[in-house]
């Protein structure tokens, strides 16, 4: 069977490291050990561990189920609750040791390189857009309030996302989903 690419190998250990470990922390020898590669095959591939991390962003949003909050053969509430709640499982199924790659580097890296800022940025407007979507969609169909901004609404939601991902973190505890779960569907968007 035909090796995989060196640049898809180091682009798979290169998401692992990040997210575990965050940008600092994940050295390119870290990377490339991960990979099983040798050190110089990583620069035959990325100019840098800043290029790296951008690749592993939109490789990290393609791996949290983004496209099924635009499923309209689901409902749209439970869309988006399935949603957080995949997001939350992989959380738990992570020792809650992880949090959301774009929160971790939208803290930790975006004000010392424009370029993961900006990746962090877009991100995040993608994922609220999707969001949005569906609120408005549900708005429609009767069953998220209708006095709700959607596009504020997908704002908040995301930032009450990332803000229960951080105690879920420092508490080592799954417990505090409960609260955006219960506040989000029985009470922010509940008709």
């Amino acid at each position: 069977m035909a090796r995989q690419s060196m640049r898809e190998e180091i682009v798979e250990a290169g998401l692992a490291q990040f997210h575990e470990r965050g940008y600092n922390a994940a050295a390119v020898k870290d990377i490339t050990d991960r990979a099983g590669v040798p050190k110089g095959s990583f620069y035959n591939h990325f100019e840098s561990k800043e290029a790296l991390a951008i690749v592993a962003l939109k490789r990290y949003g393609d791996s949290t189920r983004m496209p099924d909050l635009a499923d309209r053969s689901v409902e749209p509430v439970a869309r988006i609750r399935g949603h957080f709640e995949f997001l939350r499982d992989q959380t738990v199924g992570a020792g809650v040791a992880r949090g959301c790659m774009l929160g971790n580097f939208g803290t930790e890296i975006a004000d010392h390189s424009e370029a993961i800022r900006e990746t962090v940025h877009q991100g995040f407007v993608d994922w609220a857009g999707l969001l949005s979507a569906a609120l408005a969609e549900g708005q429609e169909a009767g069953s998220v309030r209708a006095d709700l901004d959607p596009d504020a609404t997908a704002r908040f939601l995301l930032s009450a996302w990332e803000g229960t991902l951080i105690q879920a973190r420092a508490f080592k505890s799954a417990d505090v989903f409960d609260s955006f779960f219960d506040l989000t569907f029985r009470s922010l968007l509940a008709v």
